[in-house]
């Protein structure tokens, strides 16, 4: 839908958004605010769904602002956009704010194909990715409370692939398809469209089933990648394409943590921010173009070096080669240390933001446990469906570890209260999660909570690497000038000194999370991970 009072204006708008998009969307344009909110409440009564907006911020009556402010009760998964004048920047960078704004776009925007087109089309790929419409597709039979169940959601959904979750405590129909499929003992029952089903899926059957890549085309690469977050994706863009032969192997989901977090705000040039899963997204379609290879549910278990050939066994038994390696196979959450926790896991207790099973906890009162950016991002986003979200802090201030902006966002949320100098003593319920003991200060609290979601930090996950290079105390892959300065640095066996991000074994690299003295920002690791494949080629250049 475009909105403008000024009829060459939507004239023009309509015109371009039709020659692109035509095919695919219906069209339609509105000459005020006022006509496109009888409009679009029509559309809601027929069931339509609305995917774009763009609105001019100058019309007489009522504002771009004004009308996307009031449009948004009505759609609020719909993408928003503000047609501008240079002057109206203000308001536009005021509306990012006030109406979640996606973005402005300053008038003129010839060409289309340059200053409109590849912008919608973001917008749009974005709104594909989270619209359920209509959908009859794959459906996961389970129970709510289940941590089979939420393993297979929690997979689906930070892979972005739609689902109908059925439960069949509720639901008759799903528990007769259940016993018709033996299925009763072996929750989840996941159905697919053509008819098939699998029980009890693992991670890899369920990529499997649904077409992802689970095995290398290959079995030598110029570059073999072992973690797909920020830095393995950013390595695997610029390896590709700079022409090399690139394998990602992902045990999970690509993202990494940064797939988990609800909404990253200080990721540069997404001034509205950018949920984890997004930019996971954009990242892994972005490596695949180039022509890397993403393996999914691939688990590095173990590294050898024969030569010059760098040899990674994965947890099936199959072996890649490769001329260089990278490490970038980030963080592994540490788990919470409180009775009841192993428990119910899966069962209101979640490690990280779970963002499949939040709507579960609408009106309900959640605790979110930690005191970093991931937590404060994940209360923010819970605040919108629970009525009361508690956040656990062990330190004395929140401050401390959290991002001065996102302090502000979470103490102007009434629905949040912070709790300093606290932790979770014990985690209380038989099938759920029915309430905590927190000690705060020195002293008990009970709560009554349906789920706590743990961010209490992470150990990297180095073990499949452990003994082929050099490792701090804490297990973090020593790089560089760092090598000498721990004093763990085994004979180096080449005349020159290991580049900036090379590891003790001269070929095998490391970036991101995983890191010795990294910085642990998102920016950040996708730096390393592009920076650290110039010193690929370096090495490669010398074998």
């Amino acid at each position: 839908m475009t909105i403008d009072d000024d009829p060459q204006v939507l004239a023009a708008v309509e015109r371009d958004l039709r020659t692109q998009y035509g095919k695919d969307y219906r069209i339609v344009k509105a000459e005020s605010g006022a006509s496109a909110l009888e409009a679009i409440a029509e559309f809601k009564r027929r069931g339509d769904t609305v995917a774009l907006m763009v609105a001019d911020q100058r019309m007489p009556t009522m504002t771009g602002t004004e009308f996307l402010l009031e449009a948004l009760q009505i759609y609020p998964m719909a993408r928003r956009v503000l047609l501008t004048a240079y002057a109206d920047t203000k308001a536009a960078i005021e509306a990012i704010n006030d109406v979640g704004l996606d973005h402005y776009l300053m008038k003129p925007w010839d060409p289309p194909e340059t200053h409109l087109y590849p912008i919608l089309d973001d917008l749009l790929e974005d709104w594909q990715a989270a619209h359920n419409a209509g959908f009859d597709g794959i459906r996961v039979i389970g129970t709510t409370w289940s941590p089979a169940t939420f393993e297979a959601k929690d997979f689906l959904a930070r892979n972005e692939i739609p689902y109908r979750f059925i439960d069949v405590e509720r639901d008759d129909e799903a528990t007769s398809t259940a016993k018709a499929l033996d299925g009763l003992e072996r929750l989840p029952v996941v159905l697919f469209p053509d008819g098939s089903h699998l029980l009890e899926p693992s991670r890899r059957d369920l990529a499997e089933r649904l077409g992802m890549q689970t095995e290398a085309t290959g079995s030598f690469y110029d570059v073999l990648i072992i973690g797909g977050g920020p830095a393995g994706l950013a390595a695997g863009v610029y390896s590709a394409s700079e022409g090399l032969s690139v394998a990602i192997v992902e045990r999970e989901a690509t993202g990494g943590q940064a797939g988990t977090s609800a909404r990253i705000e200080n990721y540069l040039g997404f001034p509205k921010g950018i949920a984890g899963v997004d930019l996971a997204r954009r990242a892994a379609a972005q490596a695949t173009r180039f022509g890397a290879e993403i393996v999914t549910a691939g688990d590095a278990r173990a590294v050898r070096v024969e030569g010059p050939t760098k040899v990674v066994t994965l947890a099936d038994g199959t072996e890649l080669r490769s001329r260089a390696l990278i490490v970038a196979s980030g963080m592994t959450v540490r788990r919470l240390g409180a009775e009841g926790v192993d428990r119910l896991t899966g069962a209101g207790v979640y490690y990280g933001a779970a963002i499949a099973e939040a709507p579960l906890y609408t009106n309900a009162e959640v605790i979110v446990v930690g005191g970093a950016n991931s937590a404060g991002q994940a209360a923010v986003m819970l605040s919108r469906f629970a009525s009361k979200v508690t956040l656990v802090v062990r330190a004395d201030s929140v401050r401390k570890g959290m991002s001065s902006y996102l302090v502000d966002q979470i103490e102007a949320i009434p629905s949040i209260e912070i709790v300093t100098e606290a932790s979770v003593a014990e985690i209380r319920g038989e099938r759920r999660v029915e309430g905590v003991a927190l000690r705060v200060d020195g002293s008990d609290q009970e709560r009554a909570v349906s789920a706590v979601f743990v961010f209490i930090g992470a150990r990297p996950h180095t073990d499949f690497i452990e003994g082929v290079t050099a490792l701090n105390k804490s297990g973090f892959v020593l790089t560089g000038p760092d090598l000498g300065e721990h004093g763990r640095r085994p004979k180096w066996p080449l005349d020159r000194n290991p580049y900036l991000m090379e590891t003790s074994e001269p070929g095998i690299f490391a970036a991101g999370d995983v890191r010795h003295g990294a910085v642990r920002r998102v920016a950040s690791a996708v730096g390393q991970g592009s920076v650290c494949v110039s010193f690929v080629h370096q090495y490669l250049e010398t074998m």
